[in-house]
């Protein structure tokens, strides 16, 4: 039978659960044992796909097509285990679930209630689909908020249907340090603990997220007052690189506990020489390299958490510092321009939606173009690209992208408004949300191309998030002069690579390679893209 970890949150969010669990995930599939990462999400919204990144940071996307929360990408990251649409759930799909199910007569006329309608829903989930040793469940938000505590109900309630020695709660709290007093204060937590068990549920380890080591008197103190034993206070300095956690907690023997929890021994033992390496090599001095990201959200770091990532892992094989420059699109002037790349090794344009920002843009593109800067697109990066060839090489100056501007010429459009048969396939629904390309595609590289030497591969699977796509009514226009189409879907109907000749390093992708990247195998994408750059840093 699986065991099950609930990881709540309490005083404050963003303190860190998506990385606890991720981190817990890892140490125990070390040891030997099969883990399932889950995150319950307490927001309405059906899926985070239509929400502002602002609001939510990026969406996150599985390869069989879900939008998920980012923390499914830490999952994946520490644990090499790829995600699945059934280990994100949103309040918002629980309970459109349901109001479909009761409009259909399912309850047979029974009053629908959030006990037990709601609460079964999300233990149905939590047990769903499960043939792992372990599964980590994180629970969204933060306790005492109302949002959350239907999934706390029904946590409860599942802890007593599988029996408490198959269910652990670990609950991470703030523990602040005063700096006015000197003093480290356990209040917040006392509170956030009496919160958690007013609603039946006792947390058995506590993680304490703190600036400095916690006093062996106020961890005596939290263990006192929140009636936990002192060896499952769990301490947790901030690190100087995420990949630094999971020794931290065995340092902490956060695992260690767990297991002891449910009477277990690991089956092999736990070898962390891997993240030891990831770490020392990412906070050791190497050369620096810059490397622009020119997005419309770059003031908010979580809208590309995953092209972060991958950019320092690409950075890690080539023995190279990314420092990320984050330049806002809709600030991008002409006149700007050269300043703006003056100390930049390389551009990326990440994928996005909106008018916004689209025209400094490609005015970033141009310059990287003509000036032989590498220049990597990824998604609407890749169609700006495009457009901005057409409409400065191939001189077709009304070239754009009908999400834009339905007047445009379609060098960017849905298939529909593209096609000659008028055919309208999967991807062209008005309806905005869960309608586009979603998920793992197969494509088929061109022989003696840049990307097929990247690869090392004739047929690659990556994911997608999309809805239009590259015109192919102008392939022939674009190749004659210099681009190269390179990647191709299986039918030879979608563009999925394009790159250019006489050119150090342009290429563009219509997929999310971001997504694919570990920090024990980077994406060789975007180890490419960085050697590219490194090469031309050093030409400074």
């Amino acid at each position: 039978m699986a065991r099950y970890i609930f990881v709540t949150g309490g005083v404050v969010s963003s303190l860190g659960k998506g990385l606890s669990s991720a981190s817990l995930a890892s140490l125990l599939k070390l040891q030997g044992f099969k883990v399932r990462v889950r995150k319950l999400d307490p927001y309405l919204n059906v899926d985070p796909g239509t929400m502002n990144p602002f609001q939510h940071g990026e969406v996150y996307v599985t390869d069989d097509g879900a939008e998920t929360d980012l923390d499914l990408g830490h999952y994946e990251r520490f644990t090499n285990i790829s995600a699945k649409q059934s280990d994100n759930i949103t309040t918002g799909k629980i309970y459109s679930d349901i109001i479909k199910n009761e409009r259909k007569g399912i309850y047979l006329g029974k009053t629908v209630q959030v006990i037990p309608h709601v609460t079964d829903k999300i233990k149905n989930f939590i047990r769903k689909d499960v043939k792992e040793d372990f599964v980590i469940c994180e629970i969204g938000g933060t306790v005492g908020d109302i949002e959350s505590l239907p999934f706390l109900e029904a946590i409860r309630q599942f802890s007593n249907d599988v029996g408490k020695q198959n269910a652990l709660f670990v609950h991470l709290t703030l523990v602040p340090f005063i700096r006015s007093s000197g003093e480290i204060k356990t209040k917040p937590t006392q509170h956030s603990v009496k919160e958690l068990r007013a609603i039946g549920i006792q947390p058995d380890i506590i993680i304490c997220r703190c600036e400095y080591d916690i006093p062996i008197l106020q961890r005596k103190k939290i263990a006192l007052f929140c009636n936990v034993n002192i060896n499952n206070v769990i301490q947790t300095i901030d690190v100087k690189t995420i990949y630094e956690a999971p020794i931290s907690f065995h340092k902490e023997k956060l695992d260690a506990q767990v297991l002891k929890h449910f009477n277990l021994r690991a089956k092999k033992k736990i070898n962390l020489i891997q993240w030891k390496k990831i770490s020392s090599s990412i906070l050791k001095k190497n050369n620096t390299i810059n490397i622009g990201l020119i997005g419309k959200y770059v003031n908010f770091k979580d809208a590309y958490k995953s092209i972060d990532e991958a950019l320092v892992h690409g950075g890690l094989v080539n023995n190279v510092q990314v420092n990320i420059v984050r330049i806002e699109s809709d600030k991008i002037k002409k006149n700007n321009l050269s300043k703006i790349f003056k100390n930049l090794s390389g551009i990326l344009i990440p994928g996005g939606f909106g008018k916004r920002g689209t025209e400094g843009k490609i005015l970033c593109i141009k310059y990287a173009r003509i000036n032989n800067i590498p220049f990597f697109g990824i998604c609407f990066g890749m169609q700006l690209a495009m457009i901005e060839f057409a409409r400065n090489v191939l001189k077709l100056k009304k070239s754009g992208s009908t999400e834009l501007d339905k007047s445009c010429l379609p060098i960017i459009a849905l298939i529909n408004e593209w096609s000659k048969k008028g055919k309208l396939l999967k991807g062209t629904d008005k309806t905005l949300g869960g309608t586009m390309r979603l998920g793992e595609y197969p494509a088929n590289l061109k022989t003696k191309s840049l990307i097929m030497n990247i690869y090392k591969n004739k047929k690659i699977f990556e994911r997608h998030r999309h809805r239009y796509e590259v015109n192919m009514n102008f392939k022939n226009k674009f190749e004659k002069k210099g681009m190269i189409f390179s990647a191709l879907s299986p039918d030879k109907l979608l563009t999925e690579v394009i790159e250019l000749k006489n050119h150090p390093w342009f290429i563009g992708v219509q997929f999310h390679p971001e997504f694919k990247s570990r920090p024990m195998k980077p994406h060789p994408l975007f180890v490419s893209f960085i050697n590219a750059a490194k090469k031309s840093n050093e030409k400074f």
